[in-house]
């Protein structure tokens, strides 16, 4: 009824208040004006409000403020019918002015008040938003209040133009369901677009005033006493009475559909029921459309003038098809009889068109007399009009039509193009569609053989993948073969449209091809499911599974043909024209995508994803949006049929398909843009919705092999979401057992990559109000069935220690479940959308919002998404179980951790660096008048300096472990996917605290015994001087005493004399030469006792002295050693025991040429540090056997040379240090001092330029040497290629393939560690060549003592000394921490010194200041290479240290392990290389072999060792044998293409230096090149 229409007649003087169309048109413009500014939609009206824009996230979605304001009421209204709320017309009053609590009294007020001023209509508020939205929204609002069963607009009035537009764009998406009773024995159904529909219309419009509340009967007439429901809004609903402003005019339609059931169904056949609002006098126009269109008019009255023209005129039946009924109240005061009877006499009406209400009749009898009526005039009217014929009636009569504009025609046109005359979906398929299908399927199925190697049988496997490689290349020119199809030319040319004609094409597209479906379709859903009850119909069940999916034609197959059309043409020559034309496309989808399309992820036909396509568009829509905008990912899990896309639709309100007709198959995702305000709140940009097919049941899984498709499908959507959505469609789920199986192996895989996705439990149809209590036994139930599963996970994932789901993720049964009613409230078709359906689902929105909104993960941005897209499906493509994953993000988060990590510890060993020069200065100083120490026992003094680095690296080892919380509390960055490393750095930290505290205490010791060594000979050395000095200062006074003046050569010989007695009358005792070979000898005993008698025999057999003058050599017992494999190749030992032993004899021989270029002399310690080396480096190399002979003669040959080596080195320190000779060397200076103060000169130029370059100079230089190695280290730490153990790899590879030099690449195989450090010392010269960072090092460190050396004179003359020697042993004491002055130079200095000590300070300042030019001019002289060979810290050895990692090698390739920090559980390597580049060689033909190991993992294939006790033991099972290392397959079939390409190139080469045969090639190595070499080193290395 009208909204304005009461049950009796209201007086005369308020009836023109609330007739709106009686008013002037001015007025009605005024209307619409003020209506549109109070709903604060003024701008809408001429800028339409977009779909897109209603489906962002914002606050008004996920909060329950009611209307406040009338401008809330529309967004409210959308915000209720976008979630299918059938609530949406029931708030229509603000609620800003409650006067409820007024404290007068007021009865007349009350009585006499109305307040529907303040309220707006529910029809003015549809009318307003119809309006001012587009076209999509538009028949997004119609779809949706359709599902409500809440009438649509038919006509649209519009108070403005004074026109009214036909709403059949709005309507067209609107699909209806239903079974009229002549098929109700057959159980058929139809399923169809209703605006395609042949119904009869029915419509009820009123004359005049009428007290009968017209709507309101009219949803009486629709609605069975089970199930009423407000279709039509009326008078009596909430807001109801409230004046019309602009609705007037408004013809709303519903539709009542028969379910079949004679005892429900009020009409038996389909009808349409047209309302139209507000006098048909005022609405002539609307009136005469409905006349024409319906089978019958009735009309409401209460008084009929019938001797008026204009009621006699509308009321005749010329040019009008309908039946006209008149419906009058007798009980209104204004009905007269008798003009009834007039006029139906004029209108030649009988009693069948005339119904009246009288007081005999309540209204239950009226309602079923005028159902009669309806239903008499359904099942005899001839007149069916489908809405899309109304078309040329509503031309006729001036009524505008929402599909007349060029867009929405032109776009109607090509779509029309495309699908006309398509009967046969499946011929269309082969004839227009012809890349996918079979030939897409055969791509899959080689793609993933590639990578499971299941068919491989005794092939060998790289052979065997070149086949597949060849078969795929010619699937792909099979696929170029084909001309583009005129379908496919003709959608590409649709989507290219400009504006808003491209999304009117794909809509026209979608619904055109859902029309040549429905039919087919509808019908083999249903055998589909009736089959499935019964799952011994195995092979029908097949059958009907092949036909629907041949009978299915979407858009989506349309897109799927794009992809394959660009996948193929990339396989083309990049200059090729077919190849350029086509790379615009991914840009098109990802435009759409953008715009609201979904994008097909998974092919559900195929089980595929094209990878190369999605990432393109991906690519594509990153670059569409601002760079690093975040997303955040929904996904939905569930059983078939179990309403998964309807719970997204009505959560988000997104699009995808849920008709029954259109089942969902592989996986979609959509974008939702996220409102600024919310943004914050979810760290996000945008959402990303992805819906995907239903899980079967195991049954229905051995059909197709589907079971494996589940969980592929199950890994990707859980791995790629935030938030998964199980939903679960049964109260009870104990029948979901293998389902959630499915569901847990996805989450199991994820918590090992390092994703932690949500999860909630979803279970629909679940409508009791105390389902959530009730359940609580199914809840724990669901528990206890989720446990089962993870342990049953984790058996097939070999992840045992996970035992129940909690380990797995973070899931509570209280939180974590979700119970929504059914959709229907009531039996569909007529059944309207369950209120607590909408009210649940919206519930479960704002939970998964704040879901979102708590994550501890990164969001990812677009390209991140787009990585993990590619690496889990490459993962999931693997293999069923035993989920193989790398992923460029993952990878990227553990190099930054490793960077980080090694930032921290380089500044740990840089400050340790420090305090170990500064604590080996002081040493240094220990005993001397430097020193700083309280104590003179350096035992105890090295007891403080051990506590005191103790403390300073447990403050370190504290501030890494600090760090690294504080790193994973990061929101960015995506550390949560690294959590699991977490523990492994944190062992690290403790593994390098000790490691450096153990160099510490050696470096330490090692100081004071070399300071312990000197003090003996320092104080002989001091004796002797003192007595040189005794002996010059008596000669002095001596010659002063005689009267007569003596000349220069008589001073020479007196001078002479003296010094030749006073030598003789010192003792030189000669310095005890030790034999160095007997102590070595001692500790090499000592350290083989372990071995037992054996090696003590061994020992004894020959003299250490006749080791190490030639060549190691040692016949090992090492066939067993290595790996050898059941397909008879084999592997020479000799060569790998030479190997480490060339590498342990290396490193030692370097150890001891360091010690010996200091020329110290020899301690113990020396010869236990290099024991300790070779032990710790046979211990790593634990898969080589090594015996007690090979072991004992290995140290006996590096003792050998050590002892030699230490033994001159130890000698040529007694010579150098002999007391004698010191005093020779002396002699000079010791005579022109003599000379100097016999004549009394002046000295105090002299010796404060001597004290500088023969004390401070040599000082300064030697800081500056220990100073430039760490220095040298930390710049080179700055470079990319230090940052990690990954980067280092990358760049040494990267050179060598730059190099093309095959010596490189054999020196890198064999001697890894010597090519390493070569490399390393290569790239510190070369980064220094121009010397200028050096400079910068060397003046700064230079600055640095300068200033020390003149702050140290500064405060030593504030001192009241006494005399010049206390002045000198001040300055000496201030520089002692920083300083080491030489005590022979200072000895030497000090004697026969009598330069006055204010006059020696000035010009030791003067002279020290000098000292830097001196010194700068001797840096720009000395070449880098000679201040390299100065440093007391190696640049390159420490940098090796920290770059090696563990020094691990794969055991099957011996490709070092890449894994960072010291004390990772699992050893990994990020690029295996072919076995026969280890020199593995068949043993029947000596041919090297073209074997990966990161292949065989995934074969049949067997290796035998010493752990499987030579017994043959598969690839796939490593783990049992190898449990700390982690072999993971390629991730893609280019990722060992670098070195492939190096055994293909050097093929003949390693073969001749392995003397083996060269290897048989396989042809798809032949055809890598250099720059695919180095791009699979890019990619395995995750390089970006």
């Amino acid at each position: 009824m009208d909204s304005s229409e009461p049950d009796n007649l209201k007086p005369e003087e308020q009836k023109s208040s609330q007739t709106p169309e009686d008013m002037k048109d001015e007025s009605k413009v005024k209307h619409l004006e003020n209506l549109l500014e109070e709903l604060d939609l003024t701008q809408c009206y001429t800028k339409k409000l977009s779909l897109s824009r209603i489906l962002e996230i914002d606050l008004k979605n996920i909060t329950d403020e009611p209307a406040r304001r009338k401008s809330d009421l529309p967004w409210y209204f959308l915000k209720k019918v976008m979630m299918l709320n059938v609530k949406c017309t029931s708030e229509c009053e603000s609620n800003s002015d409650d006067e409820t609590g007024s404290a007068y009294l007021d009865l007349d007020n009350m009585i006499n008040h109305s307040n529907t001023e303040d309220m707006v209509n529910p029809l003015d508020i549809i009318t307003a938003l119809f309006l001012c939205s587009d076209g999509f929204l538009q028949q997004e609002m119609a779809l949706k209040m359709s599902m409500c069963q809440f009438s649509v607009p038919l006509l649209l009035p519009n108070c403005d133009t004074e026109q009214c537009t036909l709403m059949l764009w709005a309507m067209r998406d609107i699909v209806k369901k239903y079974r009229p009773q002549s098929l109700s024995q057959s159980k058929g159904f139809i399923e169809e677009r209703i605006v395609l529909s042949e119904l009869p219309m029915v419509s009820f419009v009123r004359l005049s005033e009428c007290s009968l509340s017209k709507s309101e009967i009219l949803n009486k007439l629709l609605s069975n006493d089970q199930q009423y429901h407000n279709t039509f809004v009326h008078h009596n609903m909430e807001c109801g009475d409230s004046p019309r402003r602009i609705s007037n005019g408004l013809t709303e339609i519903t539709w009542y559909l028969p379910g079949g059931n004679t005892n429900i169904d009020i009409f038996s056949q389909p009808v349409a029921v047209a309302n139209l609002r507000g006098d048909i006098a005022s609405f002539e126009t609307q009136y005469s459309f409905l006349c024409q269109t319906s089978a019958a008019v009735f009309v409401f009255f209460d008084h009929l003038d019938s001797e008026s023209d204009s009621v006699i005129s509308l009321l005749k039946s010329q040019n009008k098809k309908a039946q006209i009924f008149l419906v009058g109240n007798c009980e209104s005061k204004r009905f007269n009889l008798d003009t009834v009877k007039n006029l139906a006499t004029k209108l030649c009406f009988s009693n069948n068109n005339i119904i009246f209400k009288t007081k005999q009749k309540n209204e239950a009898h009226f309602v079923k007399d005028l159902r009669k009526t309806v239903r008499n005039v359904i099942e005899k009217s001839e007149l069916k009009m489908k809405i899309e014929k109304m078309v040329d009636i509503a031309h006729e009569l001036g009524i505008l039509v929402d599909e007349d504009f060029s867009e929405c025609q032109t776009a109607k046109k090509n779509a029309d193009a495309i699908t006309a005359g398509n009967q046969d979906i499946h011929k269309y398929k082969e004839d227009q569609l012809p890349r996918q299908g079979q030939i897409w399927k055969k791509l899959t199925s080689l793609q993933k053989e590639e990578f499971r190697l299941r068919n491989v049988g005794s092939k060998n496997i790289e052979h065997y993948k070149s086949d597949l490689q060849k078969q795929k290349t010619e699937l792909r020119k099979k696929q170029n073969s084909y001309e583009m199809s005129t379908a496919m030319t003709n959608f590409i040319t649709g989507i290219s449209s400009p504006g808003t004609e491209r999304f009117y094409f794909l809509k026209w597209m979608r619904m055109n091809l859902d029309n040549v479906s429905h039919v087919k379709l509808s019908e083999l859903r249903e055998k589909y499911k009736e089959k499935c009850k019964n799952s011994e119909n195995k092979e029908e069940i097949k059958e009907i599974d092949r036909k629907i999916s041949n009978s299915s034609l979407g858009t989506e197959h349309f897109f799927r043909e794009m992809g394959q059309i660009y996948e193929a043409s990339l396989s083309l020559p990049e200059t090729d024209r077919s190849r350029q034309q086509l790379q615009h496309l991914p840009k098109l989808c990802a435009e759409l995508l953008l715009d609201g399309f979904p994008l097909e992820l998974v092919d559900g036909d195929a089980s595929n994803i094209p990878l190369r396509w999605v990432s393109d568009v991906l690519s594509q829509l990153s670059d569409l949006v601002s760079p690093n905008r975040k997303i955040r990912v929904v996904t939905v899990l569930g059983v078939q049929s179990t309403g998964k896309s309807t719970l997204l639709n009505t959560m988000f309100g997104v699009q995808f398909a849920v008709s029954s007709g259109r089942c969902t198959r592989g996986a979609f995702m959509l974008l939702i843009k996220i409102n600024e305000d919310m943004k914050n709140v979810l760290n996000c940009d945008f959402l990303v919705i992805i819906d995907t097919e239903g899980l079967k049941s195991p049954e229905l899984a051995q059909l197709d092999n589907s079971y494996e498709h589940d969980n592929e499908l199950a890994t990707l959507v859980v791995g790629l979401s935030d938030v998964t959505i199980v939903n679960i469609a049964m109260e009870n789920s104990t029948e979901m057992k293998d389902i959630l199986q499915i569901v847990v192996h996805a989450f199991l895989r994820m918590k090992e990559v390092g994703k932690k996705p949500k999860c909630q439990f979803v279970h629909q149809n679940v409508s009791d109000v105390s389902a959530h209590d009730k359940n609580l036994r199914d809840r724990k139930l669901l528990l206890d069935q989720l446990n089962e599963m993870t342990q049953a996970a984790a058996k097939m994932e070999k992840k045992e220690e996970n035992k129940n789901f909690t380990d797995v993720m973070e899931y509570s049964p209280d939180t974590g479940n979700w119970y929504i009613p059914g959709l229907w409230n009531g039996n569909p078709p007529m059944a309207p959308v369950n209120a607590g359906y909408s009210e649940a689902v919206y519930e479960l929105k704002k939970n998964i919002i704040q879901l979102l909104g708590n994550c501890e993960s990164s969001a990812n941005n677009i390209m991140e998404f787009k990585e993990w897209v590619k690496s889990l499906w490459n993962a999931v493509k693997h293999e069923n179980f035993i989920f193989s994953f790398r992923n460029s993000l993952v990878a990227d988060a553990y190099m930054k951790l490793c960077t980080q990590f090694n930032k921290w510890e380089w500044e740990f060993r840089k400050d340790m660096y420090t305090w170990v020069k500064d604590a080996e200065t002081i040493i240094s100083n220990f005993g001397t008048i430097a020193t700083i120490s309280e104590t003179s026992d350096m035992r105890e003094f090295l007891g403080f300096l051990k506590s005191e680095a103790s403390t300073v690296l447990s403050a370190w080892e504290t501030k890494i472990l600090d760090n690294l919380t504080q790193y994973f509390k990061q929101t960015e960055g995506h550390v949560d996917l690294v959590e699991g490393y977490k523990e492994e750095f944190s062992n690290s930290a403790k593994i390098l605290h000790l490691e450096i505290e153990s160099g510490v205490k050696y470096q330490l010791e090692a100081a004071a015994e070399i300071r312990h060594g000197m003090t003996e000979i320092i104080k002989i050395k001091e004796s002797h001087r003192k007595e040189i000095e005794k002996a010059v200062c008596a000669l002095i006074d001596k010659c002063r005493k005689k009267k007569v003046k003596m000349t220069n050569r008589e001073l020479d010989e007196e001078f002479e004399k003296m010094w030749r007695e006073t030598l003789e009358k010192l003792s030189f005792s000669e310095q005890k030469i030790v034999n160095v070979t007997d102590s070595v000898s001692r500790y090499l005993r000592e350290n083989l006792k372990h071995r037992g008698s054996r090696a003590q025999q061994l020992l004894t057999e020959n003299n250490l002295q006749d080791f190490g003058n030639e060549s190691f050599k040692h016949t090992a017992e090492r066939w067993l050693s290595k790996f050898k494999h059941t397909t008879n190749k084999v592997f020479t030992g000799q060569d790998h025991i030479k190997g480490l032993s060339d590498s342990i004899i290396a490193a030692c021989k370097h150890s001891v040429n360091k010690q010996v270029k200091k020329k110290i002399n020899y301690h113990d310690n020396y010869i236990q540090e290099i024991l300790r080396m070779i032990d710790e480096k046979l211990k790593n190399h634990q898969d080589v056997k090594i015996n007690i002979e090979f072991e004992v003669s290995l140290k006996q040959h590096i003792c050998g040379f050590a002892a030699r080596k230490f033994q001159k080195m130890h000698e040529d320190f007694i010579e150098e240090n002999d007391p004698y000779r010191f005093l020779i060397k002396n002699k000079e200076k010791f005579h022109e001092d003599f000379k100097d103060v016999f004549h009394k000169r002046d000295q105090c130029q002299k010796k404060a330029e001597e004290f500088t370059k023969q004390c401070l100079k040599p000082a300064v230089e030697d800081f500056i040497n220990r100073s430039l190695g760490p220095d040298i280290i930390g710049e080179m730490r700055k470079l990319e290629q230090f940052s990690t153990r990954m980067s280092f790899q990358y760049s040494i590879l990267l050179d060598s393939l730059s190099k093309e030099d095959f010596q490189s690449y054999l020196s890198y195989i064999r001697s890894y560690e010597k090519y390493a450090k070569t490399w390393i010392l290569e790239q510190i010269k070369k980064h220094f060549s121009n010397e200028s960072t050096v400079f910068e090092f060397e003046e700064r460190h230079l600055q640095s003592c300068i200033d020390s050396i003149n702050s140290a004179i500064n405060k030593a003359k504030t001192r009241k000394s006494d005399g010049f020697k206390a002045f000198i042993k001040d300055i000496c004491k201030e520089l002692g921490d920083k300083l080491v002055i030489s005590q022979d130079a200072l000895g030497a200095f000090m004697i026969l010194n009598n330069a006055e000590k204010e006059q020696f300070a000035d010009w030791l300042t003067k002279s020290v200041n000098d000292m830097p030019e001196t010194l700068r001019n001797e840096f720009k002289e000395s070449t880098f290479e000679k201040k390299l060979q100065h440093l007391c810290v190696e640049p390159q050895d420490e940098l090796f240290k920290q770059l090696i990692g563990c020094g691990k090698q794969c055991p099957f390739c011996a490709a070092p392990c890449d894994a960072g920090g010291k004390a990772h559980t699992e050893h990994f390597v990020s690029l295996h290389r072919p076995q026969g580049l280890g020199e593995y060689r068949k043993f029947s033909t000596g041919i090297l072999l073209t074997d990966l190991c990161s292949s065989n993992v995934k074969s049949h294939k067997k290796f035998c060792c010493i752990e499987t006790q030579y017994k043959p033991h598969p690839y796939k099972n490593y783990k049992e044998i190898l449990k700390d290392w982690k072999i993971q397959p390629d991730e893609s079939l280019e990722a060992s293409d670098y070195w492939k390409y190096v055994m293909t190139k050097y093929n003949r080469n390693f073969a001749q230096e392995y003397e083996a045969e060269p290897a048989v090639i396989p042809e798809a190595w032949k055809k890598i090149n250099k720059e695919q070499a180095e791009k699979s080193l890019k990619e395995s290395f995750y390089i970006k």
